[in-house]
């Protein structure tokens, strides 16, 4: 008979892990020649407001018609490691609506990002969206966005830049970025 050994904790993320996962070409989620491309950046950040370096930022999306095929110049996904200030920066477009989680008959979700951020001393990735301040009709309509307690929101939504939006994220203290149990 063997013997039952007791469960381990998890193990952590990192220290080291963004040795390897990025790549080049990682950031462009799509082509700098692609109609409507623009630079999605902001800032990881701690409890204490400081900037997280060696973290990994993941992104998926689809492209600004909604659809999610890869074709030459989209790819819909990124992946790029944080400098050591924390900042990070994806090159993508804005994504189009999706359908609503009802199906056809339900209010179409309104145009956002899926993150994932990868970060050591996490035990899991956080999961959080960016959606965009400047779609105000579509993020009312968005049943994701509105399952988030009203004096959150704003944690979710990227604001216009030059080049196209911000989009800060805050692990904890205040303003923390609301993530999802995934």
């Amino acid at each position: 008979m063997s013997e039952r050994l007791a469960v381990t904790p998890s193990q952590t993320v990192g220290p080291f892990f963004a040795i390897g996962l990025p790549w080049p070409e990682g950031p462009n989620a799509a082509a700098e020649d692609e109609p409507g491309a623009l630079v999605v950046a902001g800032v990881l950040t701690d409890g204490e407001g400081h900037g997280i370096p060696d973290a990994v930022i993941e992104t998926w999306q689809p492209d600004a018609d909604g659809a999610f095929a890869e074709r030459p110049g989209f790819r819909g996904f990124a992946r790029v490691a944080t400098r050591d200030d924390g900042s990070w920066a994806i090159r993508t477009v804005k994504p189009g609506r999706l359908a609503g989680p009802g199906g056809p008959d339900s209010a179409p979700a309104a145009p956002h990002i899926d993150v994932s951020v990868f970060c050591r001393g996490l035990l899991h990735r956080c999961v959080t969206r960016i959606y965009f301040a400047d779609e105000e009709a579509a993020n009312r309509e968005d049943a994701v966005l509105a399952s988030v307690p009203v004096d959150r929101r704003d944690t979710l939504l990227a604001t216009p830049t030059d080049d196209g939006y911000r989009f800060d994220i805050h692990l904890q203290g205040h303003g923390e970025t609301v993530f999802f149990d995934v």
